[in-house]
């Protein structure tokens, strides 16, 4: 039904899921919340329980807000790297961005004084590093793209990134104490529990930009849906454009893994189902049906979190993200015809 609906309709339909679900959330945990204390913690606090105003305001709200944003960082980035590369199998993670956010966090994690070395608190620390390393490998990508300037090698680039960095970590795994091991685990298992309102500003930034560099280049997507010649012929500039799409991707999903952990299929999944739901791959819907979509996703994913105690946000990012990835393998004619326009 959802995929028969216009456009419009469907986006409308996702924007009303995303607010009720936010209502939701905010109203799940250890001690739930009802619609009218959700209502008036947020916008008469002076008049609502203060205990139900410093769980919602303290715990719940930075929660919400975190996982909105990452699914939006993560679904774009996948709708964008799709596009680039043109494989559906493209993700957030396919260049490498999140092996490098994880080799950051497993240099604080996993190597005894590192933290107390840079002389702050484990969590910021944590928190710049893992962004650091994000930012280390987009760098050398952008740079291997300007030399060589191709996007399949670079695919098969980021890859081998990716496998260096699990190298690394895996040696590090197997140099870590107990403790230390289980808090890089932990880390590994992803949340959107971990920042707190004073920090969701520092998410929100570089989402933002990169989330405005991808939009400014929505006709140029548009174009390389039919191939690097086709755009080169409607006078787009192929290697500044990925350029920039990919300082947009890194940007976004560097500092999601920076700040939530590696969180898995949402970038790699809700993009085919936005082109399915909308029958379109033009990137004036597609983005933002991403961006709604991925939010969605997000906070359904965090509410289930929260209602079964223990159990792992990428475990229930894999079960929903899983079966899209087998669909995507099992109809791969069908992913070309969409991704044409």
């Amino acid at each position: 039904m959802f995929a028969r609906m216009r456009p419009a309709a469907a986006l409308v339909a996702a924007l009303l899921a995303l607010l009720s679900l936010l209502m939701l959330h905010l109203g799940t945990g250890p001690v739930e919340l009802s619609g009218r204390d959700v209502l008036g913690a947020l916008f008469a606090p002076g008049d609502t329980d203060p205990a139900a105003v410093a769980v919602l305001r303290g715990v719940r709200l930075p929660s919400a807000l975190s996982a909105m944003l990452a699914g939006v960082a993560l679904a774009c980035s996948g709708a964008v790297m799709q596009t680039l590369f043109a494989n559906p199998l493209a993700g957030p993670g396919v260049l490498g961005v999140t092996s490098g956010a994880g080799l950051g966090a497993a240099l604080v994690l996993l190597v005894p004084g590192m933290a107390r070395a840079v002389g702050v608190g484990t969590d910021a620390v944590l928190v710049l590093a893992a962004f650091a390393g994000a930012l280390a490998v987009l760098g050398a990508i952008v740079a291997a793209d300007h030399r060589l300037g191709d996007a399949p090698t670079l695919l098969i680039l980021g890859l081998m990134v990716g496998h260096l960095s699990g190298a690394l970590i895996s040696v590090l795994e197997a140099a870590a104490g107990e403790r230390a091991l289980r808090g890089f685990v932990l880390w590994g298992m992803g949340s959107f529990a971990a920042v707190g309102m004073d920090r969701i500003p520092w998410l929100g930034l570089p989402i933002a930009a990169g989330l405005a560099l991808a939009l400014t280049r929505m006709p140029a997507l548009d174009a390389l849906l039919l191939g690097e010649d086709y755009a080169r012929s409607m006078g787009v500039g192929v290697r500044r454009t990925r350029t920039r799409l990919l300082v947009a991707t890194g940007l976004m999903a560097g500092a999601t893994t920076a700040f939530c952990g590696p969180i898995a299929f949402i970038g790699l999944a809700t993009p085919h189902l936005v082109r399915a739901a909308l029958r379109t791959a033009h990137h004036h819907l597609v983005l933002p049906g991403s961006a709604l979509l991925g939010a969605v996703l997000a906070l359904a994913c965090d509410i289930l979190v929260r209602r079964i105690d223990g159990l792992p946000l990428n475990a229930v990012t894999s079960l929903i993200g899983a079966p899209v990835v087998v669909w995507v393998l099992w109809s791969g004619r069908r992913w070309a015809r969409m991704t044409s326009g």
